[in-house]
């Protein structure tokens, strides 16, 4: 169990944007049903920011900027976006059952307002070819205090 201040020291594993996705894909990590999410390496090298590694710990925020759960990364994959296998896919715990599905979810989220205001690009879009990052994680600890539910935050991961 990691004490508040321990906790405060770690970075956010932010899922989407605050609001209805966030609350649902943090219930999907409290459920257990999601032990996978998807990231665009583009947003990881804009924002100078280091890929996760294995065993790395981190802080589920939800939309109101509570945290409700420590993580911890058990693996990391760089792939293009025509790689994504169907495994990865349902262990998002989105109910996607094919490859096909999640990535139309994700193609609809990456093509949005939200991350292309947030990349800077209105005309963003992902093909085959694009880098994902694939990230496989575990829920070491719930925290009190936190529901899934609320809104404010920032963005980072997909789902």
């Amino acid at each position: 169990m990691t004490t508040p201040q321990e906790r405060s020291d770690l970075p956010q594993f932010v899922l989407g944007f605050p609001g209805p996705l966030r609350d649902r894909l943090v219930r999907a990590v409290l459920s257990g049903a999601k032990t996978t999410t998807t990231g665009l390496l583009i947003e990881y090298e804009r924002d100078g920011e280091p890929l996760a590694t294995a065993g790395q710990r981190s802080v589920l925020p939800d939309s109101a900027g509570r945290p409700v759960a420590v993580i911890e990364v058990t693996g990391v994959r760089v792939v293009r976006l025509a790689e994504v296998d169907r495994a990865h896919a349902v262990a998002e715990g989105e109910g996607h059952t094919t490859v096909a599905a999640w990535r139309a979810a994700h193609e609809d989220f990456w093509h949005g307002p939200d991350v292309r205001r947030e990349l800077g690009d209105p005309e963003f879009t992902v093909d085959d070819d694009t880098l994902v990052v694939l990230e496989r994680f575990r829920v070491v600890e719930r925290l009190e205090g936190g529901s899934g539910d609320g809104a404010g935050g920032g963005a980072a991961r997909e789902g």
